[in-house]
């Protein structure tokens, strides 16, 4: 029985934005998990302070369960945060389309993923933001943009500007050790 439940359930990661953020939009997780168990989700768990939460959903589509867990917040956390469903899949792919060398030089670079939500595109996104020359380097990929900063440098980015461009609610970030911390816990 436990095998046919685990091939049934597909598993996912909400990806909050603009929670706990400078001290604002407080959200607590062990709120946020409640909320989720409330709704019927299951193997909740949530990750750092910065709205990532992992559970598991008979649902099949990324984009129900994004609608789903964006009405489920809407009625029951008061700051109104704004979710990105992805499966396991769906992550991993984007941790697998990352650039060449992407996040294997910390100590040079800072690396974050710019999570797009639909219908925003890396095309689109990237055009909107502004780079320094030989400090900010962008790459684009499948609903994510790949963003690494000189770390010396990291004062001169221009990137921080995306904050007050038209695309930046519709944009969620994540550095790159949490993206892939995300995926070895969905597959733990």
């Amino acid at each position: 029985l436990a095998f046919w439940y685990n091939q049934l359930m597909g598993k996912y990661v909400a990806l909050l934005r603009g929670i706990n953020v400078g001290g604002n939009n407080k959200v607590s997780m062990t709120d946020l998990k409640a909320c989720f168990e409330s709704a019927g989700y299951q193997n909740v768990r949530t990750y750092i302070n910065s709205g990532n939460v992992l559970f598991e959903s008979p649902e099949s589509s990324s984009q129900a369960l994004t609608d789903k867990v964006n009405r489920l917040l809407e009625e029951q956390i008061d700051c109104k945060p704004k979710a990105l469903v992805l499966s396991q899949d769906e992550l991993e792919a984007v941790i697998n389309g990352a650039p060449k060398g992407f996040g294997t030089k910390p100590d040079k670079y800072r690396y974050d993923v710019f999570f797009l939500f639909p219908p925003l595109t890396a095309e689109e996104a990237v055009k909107e933001i502004s780079l320094k020359e030989g400090v900010d380097e962008i790459f684009t990929g499948k609903g994510a943009l790949y963003v690494q900063r000189l770390m010396p440098r990291l004062t001169q980015s221009r990137v921080t500007k995306v904050i007050s461009s038209s695309i930046y609610q519709n944009i969620t970030i994540r550095n790159w050790n949490t993206t892939t911390k995300l995926l070895t816990l969905l597959k733990s």
